[in-house]
């Protein structure tokens, strides 16, 4: 009877300390971020949605799917698709821009209307708690760090990272928007 005990006790400290360091958060959308103006969004407001998770750059090679995803966006919010834009610096410095250069650059030249989070990193030790439930926290073939600017994560509507795109798969008529349309139905 102490051994069970014992047993349950230890199973509810690890529990805790894992819930305590982000790794118990159970779906996507149990998480907050700051959006791009830095006020502490919860994403449980997209939660029975669909999203396309994205890292984005505003020198890079692949900037122009902002367009793109803002199209894949429009064709399909109101079906439950949310495109969710999360800028990070961590390839090649091609998002050198503040956070407010960041949103201006994306509302003037690509006229997204689609949320775009903070500028934090997406990969290795500073990797925000977003990311590192993205790479470590689906299923083994969805894991692993982010490789370029312009990888997508398809979130289901429960919140469970269901697809991984490489930067080089375009949002429009492809197998991205062919997966997300299965999903939206």
């Amino acid at each position: 009877m102490i051994r069970n005990f014992l047993t349950i006790k230890f199973a509810v400290l690890v529990l805790t300390v894992f819930i305590q360091k982000g790794v118990g958060a159970m779906s996507f959308y149990d998480f907050k971020v700051k959006n791009i103006d830095g006020k502490e969004t919860s994403l449980s407001q997209f939660k029975g949605k669909v999203a396309v998770v994205v890292n984005t750059a505003s020198q890079c090679g692949f900037t122009p799917q902002y367009k793109d995803l803002e199209a894949l966006y429009q064709k399909f919010k109101a079906k439950g698709l949310v495109v969710l834009a999360f800028p990070s610096n961590d390839f090649g410095a091609q998002e050198p821009g503040s956070n407010t250069e960041v949103k201006k650059f994306c509302e003037m030249k690509f006229k997204t209307t689609f949320p775009l989070f903070s500028k934090n990193p997406v990969k290795g030790t500073e990797k925000q708690e977003v990311y590192k439930f993205l790479t470590e926290s689906s299923d083994k073939d969805l894991q692993g760090e982010v490789s370029w600017n312009f990888e997508k994560f398809l979130v289901n509507k429960e919140g469970k990272v269901v697809a991984r795109f490489k930067s080089a798969v375009a949002p429009m008529g492809s197998e991205l928007e062919n997966k997300v349309q299965e999903l939206l139905q």
